[in-house]
């Protein structure tokens, strides 16, 4: 895999440098390039460049996240997104992703995702052509995630089923998960938040803080709130507040406007 190409897209040069400099380490043979930070000026290299092997995509761009660049550059390469917003994770796997690396990255976790691309890459030894192997490793890659559609619920001598659709957020209180339906009604969840949030769909279910999963269609306001945060009002209202964050307030903005 010596003729292995190489671009990141990354708005913080710095972040870029290390990144470049990290690959190089471990694939000292491989070509790497470092393409403009902005979807404007990416989505314009795409288009009169080769399409990298690979690419090391950086979630938010200076102009806006990274996949409106997707949608407009549909690139050829495979995508391991890097990024500080876990959040993104999920949906980062619908889009041609083979990976995702939380920042600051560190050089055993790109290691593995190199190795992921690898492995992926020589499933097909001798080759049909990049083309077909990218296409062969896109239907793999992206099957068409199935989300939880339902909790099978302990009602003591009954057991019941709850939609998924049914439920207008999740809280955790004294480390036990509580589901209350759109009726009010709360049901306790015998998963945590963490396994909760990897089981919905983030296209419908936004995790706002370490207490609280909230379904976007529950949702009547957001006001702002103290220091930068966010407030989010439901129907029906939760019993603890629903905050979110300064540094998560944009995600959340994103989400709701995606």
């Amino acid at each position: 895999m010596n003729d292995i190409t190489v671009a990141i897209i990354e708005d913080e040069k710095p972040a870029a440098r290390l990144l470049e400099n990290m690959i190089r380490q471990l694939r000292p043979e491989w070509k790497v390039v470092q393409v403009p930070g902005s979807i404007e000026e990416a989505v314009k290299w795409f288009a009169s460049n080769p399409h990298p092997d690979i690419l090391f995509l950086d979630i938010q761009l200076s102009d806006g996240n990274s996949f409106l660049f997707v949608e407009q550059a549909m690139p050829e390469s495979l995508i391991i997104f890097t990024t500080a917003y876990d959040e993104y994770a999920v949906r980062a796997f619908s889009v041609n992703s083979i990976d995702y690396l939380l920042k600051p990255v560190r050089l055993e976790r790109l290691e593995s995702a190199i190795l992921k691309f690898e492995r992926l890459k020589g499933m097909h030894p001798g080759g049909t052509g990049l083309g077909n192997v990218l296409d062969t490793l896109k239907d793999m890659l992206n099957p068409g995630k199935k989300y939880r559609t339902r909790f099978l619920i302990d009602c003591n001598d009954r057991f019941i089923t709850l939609p998924v659709s049914d439920v207008a957020f999740f809280y955790s209180r004294n480390k036990i998960t509580f589901a209350t339906a759109t009726s009010g009604r709360e049901y306790a969840v015998d998963l945590s938040l963490d396994r909760l949030v990897e089981q919905l769909d983030p296209g419908k279910f936004f995790r706002t803080n370490r207490q609280s999963i909230v379904n976007m269609d529950a949702i009547t306001r957001v006001e702002p709130y103290f220091q930068g945060k966010l407030v989010v009002h439901t129907r029906p209202e939760c019993p603890e507040k629903i905050i979110v964050s300064k540094e998560k307030q944009m995600l959340f903005k994103m989400w709701l406007n995606y």
